[in-house]
């Protein structure tokens, strides 16, 4: 199912229509209504606009002529095309031909057959409010996937999601991580406009797509998913045992949440923590911010779930790729920008609200924790921890028994890494968002498709800077987790294991993977790997470094299900 956002000619899908006189009679609507907008609109600028400027109005409504644009529409409409594509194709080959005219004039008439076409498309889409109905076996299209689109879809319909733009470790890309979704980021050159209602193969292991399959190919694919299914069951005997290695070091393993089910499947998995519950997914599933008193009752649900096992709450992180559609943040570079705890610390009445549900939310449970995000010098701290101890203080205050919770930071901004041991005096853990951290240590945007291949957490300065936070933040006795995606890659996890991180916190599809290959390995066999590729200077060199340690301890069929596109 192709999926778009609303009054955009350039992303509408095409798609047949099943009543096609009630879909003319749709569009012939939409048109009077432009008609009587046109109108209205000359009629207010009558004493502003000269007469032959008022004329353009008139060019309108001429164009809106059943003998004009309106009459190609229709005729394709009485071909089987729904009233949106119609129309979207018509105006396409309309803009295109005058933007190819040299008369100057001529050409800039291209943007009001554009304009018109919009206004008559929003109309369109606005009469044609009925609730979307997902099919079951739903797998998501778009030009540019968003939080929202995946929460429309009924969970049990969604088997797999593909978006033109975005990486694999954009927002979106994560999220369906999380939910265990097959997904496909970036691909550029898909012609995605006409998979309306095709059957199609979403390979996320290798970032592939195939329309209308061969036989021979769907076969193939699910002897594939059989396969995973096999090597899921095979590992579900480890969901009690400990994350230990073979010569008895022990790894804590927590998991990744924003929503209520990831918690069901993380318990299922045998998570010993929540090590980042991203705040932001309630937020960017509703239409306004969600008061106290929504956000208490969001919040209990998640510490009650997992009490007595501790809950890591990050704070709002929105901006960046995150935005909220009723808290609109416009900048020309999003992730330099007005993000994480600036945002928060800049509207405090954002922040006191959400620290004051999380404490509320944890009275008689004791198991939170909270945590900054985009820490990047010590006054965001000291400020951040005066606002919880003020919301702990009127808590109090108002009758309830909750203690106060420990605080961390997250280092995901290079100039953190360099104050880890400054920033762990102030606060009681320390987490690494190793996504973030990677994306600015290399410059590079991890959801633009063109530059995907540069970003690598096995990069020799990431891993550098890894192992620096955690060395420093151990000096001053106080724990290191990592939340990023680098934690539930296997390999990964072995390198982060040897640095010292105390908790692995990953999305609950890979933990059981990361665990049997944590149970495979020796932590002597795991620290000289370390030393080994901490020589090395390429990433690839490093990744088939691991890989073969990997392959020679007898655990490389579990690879292929730790890369994700």
């Amino acid at each position: 199912m192709v999926v778009f956002p609303p009054a955009d000619l350039d992303l509408i899908p095409q798609r047949a229509c099943h009543d096609i006189d009630k879909e003319v009679e749709f569009f012939n609507l939409a048109l009077e209504a432009v008609r009587k907008d046109m109108s209205e609109l000359s009629s207010t600028l009558e004493t502003r606009l000269r007469p032959e400027e008022r004329e353009l109005f008139a060019v309108y409504l001429r164009m809106l002529d059943d003998d004009a644009l309106g009459k190609e529409v229709i005729e394709r409409i009485r071909q089987g095309q729904w009233a949106q594509g119609s129309l979207a194709e018509v105006a396409k080959d309309h803009v295109r031909a005058f933007e190819t005219m040299k008369d100057p004039y001529l050409r800039e008439r291209a943007a009001d057959i554009k304009d018109l076409c919009s206004r008559v498309l929003f109309h369109l889409q606005n009469r044609n409010v009925t609730k979307t109905e997902y099919p079951n076996d739903t797998i998501l299209v778009g030009e540019e996937l968003t939080a929202a689109m995946l929460a429309e879809v009924p969970k049990e319909k969604l088997l797999g999601l593909v978006s033109v733009k975005g990486s694999g470790n954009s927002h979106v890309a994560i999220l369906a991580r999380t939910m265990g979704i097959p997904t496909t980021m970036g691909v550029v050159d898909l012609p995605y406009r006409q998979l309306d209602g095709r059957e199609l193969i979403v390979d996320g292991y290798n970032g592939q797509v195939y329309s209308n399959p061969s036989d021979q190919l769907r076969n193939r694919y699910r002897e594939v998913i059989k396969e995973e299914e096999q090597l899921v069951r095979g590992l579900e005997g480890l969901i009690d045992l400990p994350c230990e290695t073979l010569d008895s070091h022990r790894m804590n393993l927590w998991v990744n949440t924003g929503l209520m089910s990831d918690v069901v499947r993380s318990l299922d998995h045998g998570a010993e923590g929540i090590g980042l519950f991203r705040t932001e997914v309630p937020f960017l599933l509703s239409e306004r911010f969600p008061s106290e008193q929504e956000q208490t009752a969001i919040y209990r649900e998640q510490l009650a779930a997992f009490s007595p096992k501790p809950v890591t709450m990050r704070t709002l992180d929105i901006g960046g790729d995150k935005a909220l559609p009723y808290f609109p943040i416009e900048e020309e570079n999003p992730f330099l920008g007005w993000r994480g705890i600036r945002v928060t610390l800049d509207h405090p009445e954002i922040f006191i609200s959400q620290v004051r549900a999380m404490i509320r939310a944890s009275e008689g449970l004791d198991n939170l924790q909270i945590m900054l995000p985009m820490v990047s010098n010590t006054q965001e701290v000291t400020g951040s921890i005066q606002i919880i101890k003020r919301a702990y203080r009127e808590l109090r205050e108002e009758g309830l028994e909750v203690r106060m919770p420990p605080i961390g930071v997250m280092i995901e901004v290079p100039a953190a890494v360099y104050q880890t041991r400054t920033l762990s005096r102030l606060v009681d853990f320390i987490s690494v968002g190793s996504n973030d951290l990677t994306q600015y240590l290399l410059a590079v945007d991890r959801n633009n498709p063109r530059v995907a291949s540069l970003y690598s957490s096995f990069h020799p300065s990431v891993l550098q800077a890894l192992r620096y936070v955690v060395e420093q933040a151990h000096l001053e006795n106080k724990p290191v987790s990592i939340c990023g995606e680098m934690a539930g890659d296997p390999g990964g996890a072995v390198l982060l294991m040897a640095m010292g991180y105390d908790v692995l916190s990953m999305n609950a599809t890979t933990l059981l993977k990361v665990k049997a290959v944590i149970r495979s390995l020796t932590f002597s066999a795991a620290k000289q790997l370390l030393e080994q590729v901490m020589t090395m200077d390429d990433a690839q060199m490093v990744r088939s470094c691991i890989d073969m340690a990997l392959y020679n301890a007898g655990v490389d069929r579990l690879l292929r299900s730790s890369r994700n596109n």
